[in-house]
């Protein structure tokens, strides 16, 4: 009787482990379909939830990643309020970009992935252009969410690639 628990155990722990490193292979087979294997890898492992996801889980975790950086750079953009005065204007056109990214573009996305993904394809690509053109906004050297704007691009270019698998 105790060798077939032990069998028993030891087959629910193989069944676990193929069960685990089969999810984790969909996290790696989908990231190297994208155009940045490392940054997407990164994200996703991040995130306790993509152990157990499929593709579209993986989408909604990236839309998530977006949401959350926008909204960091919000953050940063009301302190910018306050470092940089001079830059008033610029920082309040990035601050109407971030937050249509926040409040717009990741509600379409999240919606549409579960849905009809081509449009939450147009949503993350709206994103990384709304974050663009804020950058692209301040004098040259000037811009104190150069890093968040740029992960921000980055970030929708590796979940763009991920929401056309859905498609």
């Amino acid at each position: 009787m105790k060798m077939i628990k032990i069998m028993i155990i030891v087959t629910m722990a193989m069944m676990m482990g193929t069960a685990k490193s089969a999810m984790g292979n969909i996290v790696d087979q989908t990231c190297k379909q994208t155009p940045d294997y490392t940054l997407c890898l990164s994200l996703l492992n991040s995130d306790p939830r993509s152990s157990s996801a499929d593709v579209v889980g993986l989408g909604l975790i990236l839309v998530d990643k977006i949401k959350a950086l926008g909204t960091e750079t919000i953050g940063q953009i009301n302190v910018a309020y306050k470092t940089k005065p001079m830059l008033k204007r610029e920082l309040d056109e990035c601050n109407l970009r971030y937050k249509t990214i926040v409040e717009a573009d990741v509600h379409t996305a999240i919606i549409a992935i579960k849905g009809n993904p081509k449009f939450a394809e147009s949503a993350v690509v709206d994103a990384g252009i709304e974050a663009s053109i804020c950058q692209g906004g301040f004098p040259e050297g000037q811009s104190p969410l150069t890093d968040s704007t740029q992960k921000m691009v980055k970030i929708c270019d590796v979940t763009r690639a991920i929401v056309r698998m859905l498609l």
